[in-house]
């Protein structure tokens, strides 16, 4: 089943004033507080926000659009929705199983994955990018390395297609042990079927054995694969992130296509070279510190200027929380540097959005509210106990240590409204928690963990 999308975009020059007849779909996000998110840009407050079908296609204030539908968003802060640059979420149905000393994540998640079947595939992601979505997450960069058979594959795809996520689709083996080959041909079968807001990449693993030089050419295939049919690529480094560093250095494997996800105790010396080589990094504090892998030090990164911030599995996790990533990283570079001042709400918030979408290439589509761009946005309502005493001011701060997912009342992908009034839309969500419930109950009995 082939899924492509007419994209329609529309050119605001050659609209006079501000008013704007409505075309087939046309939202008008009435004088929210925004936060554009954009390089050097400024806060506008009491703004409007017009959007023609997928696109954003005027910013100002007391715009006009006739039949268009309105979204109030008076004392409402509008914003980018997050970009999640890195997640598992075949993992999602898996929540609550690593239980650290009796059950580690590695080990739970590899006995789990052996028995998933395709339904149990579609349900993990179709799950975890619903969790996403009601907490403000618009994007997602999910490596997808528990592809047992194109069934899967399929499973994964259709998953992200139905739930109304943006999303890049890294393309992995079936399994961790890279021994097997990534199904290649399935892969290129897909891409055929991508759209702007589902696209395919390479979930690429480099040998555990360094040294095996025919795991190496098994790699080397998929890598050059991947560059010849223009695909992103993404693959781990870390445990001993060193040594992996080195030796994507040493066969050149560090380019403009290549992203580096964790690198928690790379040196600063690797870390010029990815950014010598235009290659990207995306940083995971929560799940660093879930599996011992070490402390995330934001200012020990910033010499590599394509930087984003990933979740790793919302069960690895424990939820799909960008304000909790935000939050721990905000922390542990005050907590470490016994510094107070050192961390930059304004800076974070770039991160996870702005920034995280150039890390994985969608910068000139996604995470900033400006002109051109396409309606990925979300609306948090401050009116409620935990957001409650904010006298005025820079709201930065307000937002990344006191918001949590259920101040995110409204929620926009592409230009369709996903979430409103606090609830997802076209969703049955108790029969969709039961499907979950039921497919995670039957792989921990099965695993007789």
């Amino acid at each position: 089943m082939s899924c492509k999308i007419r994209t329609i975009l529309f050119t605001v020059s050659c609209v006079s004033a501000s008013v704007f007849a409505a075309p087939d779909h046309t939202l008008l996000i009435r004088q929210g507080y925004l936060l554009p998110m954009t390089v050097n840009g400024k806060d506008q407050p009491s703004t409007d926000i017009l959007v023609r079908n997928n696109q954003i296609v005027k910013i100002g204030k007391n715009l006009v659009a006739p039949d268009a539908k309105v979204i109030d968003a008076r004392g409402k802060y509008v914003m980018p929705g997050f970009v999640d640059a890195h997640n598992h979420l075949w993992v999602t149905t898996m929540r609550g199983q690593f239980r650290n000393k009796q059950g580690k994540f590695f080990p739970v998640s590899n006995k789990l994955a052996k028995g998933m079947q395709p339904y149990d595939i579609w349900q993990a992601m179709y799950t975890g990018s619903l969790e996403l979505l009601q907490s403000g997450v618009t994007t997602t960069g999910d490596f997808f390395d528990n592809i047992r058979g194109p069934a899967w594959g399929d499973a994964g795809f259709r998953a992200l297609q139905k739930s109304g996520i943006r999303a890049i689709m890294y393309y992995g083996g079936p399994d961790k042990t890279t021994k097997n080959m990534i199904d290649l041909a399935h892969l290129a079968e897909l891409q055929k079927q991508s759209t702007d807001r589902i696209q395919l990449g390479l979930g690429w693993r480099i040998p555990r054995d360094l040294s095996s030089q025919q795991n190496w050419a098994m790699r080397d295939k998929e890598y050059r694969f991947a560059v010849q049919h223009k695909l992103p690529i993404q693959v781990h480094v870390s445990g001993d992130a060193r040594a992996m560093f080195d030796a994507l250095t040493d066969r050149q494997y560090l380019s403009t296509s290549l992203t580096v996800v964790h690198a928690s105790d790379a040196l600063p010396q690797q870390l010029n070279a990815l950014q010598k080589a235009g290659g990207a990094l995306v940083l995971t504090p929560i799940s660093e510190q879930r599996v011992g892998y070490g402390l995330t030090l934001l200012n020990h990164f910033k010499s590599v200027e394509k930087q984003g911030l990933g979740l790793d599995g919302n069960a690895l996790s424990g939820s799909a929380n960008m304000f909790e990533t935000l939050r721990t990283a905000a922390l542990t570079d005050s907590g470490e540097a016994k510094d107070e001042t050192l961390p930059d709400p304004r800076a974070l918030l770039a991160l996870a959005t702005r920034r995280s979408a150039e890390s994985i290439g969608l910068g000139n589509i996604t995470g900033t509210l400006e002109e051109g761009k396409r309606a990925d946005i979300q609306i948090i309502n401050p009116n409620t106990l935990n957001m409650a005493g904010f006298g005025g001011g820079d709201p930065a701060a307000l937002i990344v240590y006191s918001v949590q997912p259920e101040n995110v009342e409204t929620v926009i992908v592409d230009g369709q409204i996903i979430k409103a009034d606090g609830k997802l839309q076209g969703v049955n969500l108790e029969e969709q928690l039961r499907a979950a419930n039921a497919s995670a109950k039957r792989l921990l009995e099965q695993s007789e963990l």
